[in-house]
Formats: C-alpha cells, structure tokens, sequence
C-alpha cells in the first residue's frame, strides 16, 4: 500500500455529485451495500444535513481536486437509547483503492466521532468475498462482534453480514 496523497476533510454541497457517483457504482456493480437503487442529488444533501444537526462527521477524501472517496457515520438504529451508538460508512472510487485512502478516511472519523461523543461504533459488511473492509475495520481496533445470514439478497445471491464493533471513549450519560 502507497502512501495516502488525499486531504480528508468535512463534505461539502459540492462534494456531493461525487459522493453520488461513487456511490453510484457500488449500487449498480457490487454487493457492498444492499441499497438497489442510487441515491439521487436531493438524498445525498438530506443526508448530509441529518448527519450535521447530529453533530456527526461526514467526510471525504480529495486528490488533486477530485473527491476519491467518503465516510460518515449515521445513526445505528432510530431508537433513543441507541444515540450513543453509530454505523460507519466508508466508500472509495474504484480507481482510488490501495492507496491508503480507506484508511485515511476511518481514522479521521474514529477521530470526528470520538469528538462527537459516539460510545461505539458498528461496522456492517456485507460477506461477498472480499476481505478487504473486514481488514480495514480490524486494523483499526473493530473486533467481531456477529455474522448475520442470508439477510440480503441482490445480483441473485443471498449474502450474510459481517458485525464489527469498536468502543471509543465512554460517552456521557444524558
């Protein structure tokens, strides 16, 4: 793995088309998300404003001008007892991996959530044959925590989850 030549910083409005784009990809080409359809413009801008009156962190990664990849972290489930507890999101263009961009991204977020004062933090991978996101999250402190089977279906196949979890520092209680 290279080096990392990418600024990771706060997304912006215009980040977005990119963001949508990359996305975009893994939709339509992979098993890296169970969505089936992209997200359009509007989505993407409403997520960035929920994930901001949050007070939660929605990166990306920029390399000479072009956004390369983005992570946030969002709610794990909508219950109020679980708002100390988020779901981390990670996602970098195909012609940016390798390069020490992914892990670029999650640890500036660890950082961003840690800040945010985020308890836990839940990575939900889905199984399909690459380890790479699996390998990611472990180099960054996230142990097992489940495996969830034949829970989706896309590109005719059933493929289970992988859970992993990481703690941060205690959150205050509320």
């Amino acid at each position: 793995m290279s080096t990392c030549t990418a600024t990771v910083r706060a997304a912006r409005r215009p980040d977005l088309a990119a963001v949508a784009g990359i996305y975009r990809h893994y939709v339509l080409h992979s098993l890296a998300t169970f969505d089936e359809t992209p997200r359009s413009s509007a989505e993407w801008e409403a997520k960035l404003d929920e994930l901001t009156s949050r007070g939660l962190p929605f990166l990306v990664a920029e390399e000479a001008g072009r956004i390369v990849g983005f992570a946030y972290a969002g709610p794990w489930r909508p219950k109020p007892a679980y708002r100390h507890t988020v779901e981390d999101t990670v996602y970098l263009d195909p012609g940016a991996t390798g390069r020490g961009i992914g892990g670029a991204l999650l640890g500036r977020l660890m950082d961003a959530c840690a800040r945010a004062g985020v308890r836990r933090v839940i990575a939900v991978v889905a199984d399909a044959g690459g380890e790479a996101s699996v390998a990611l999250h472990r180099r960054f402190g996230f142990t097992d925590a489940g495996r969830l089977s034949a829970v989706g279906y896309k590109h005719g196949r059933w493929i289970d989850t992988v859970l992993l979890e990481r703690a941060l520092a205690d959150a205050p209680s509320d």
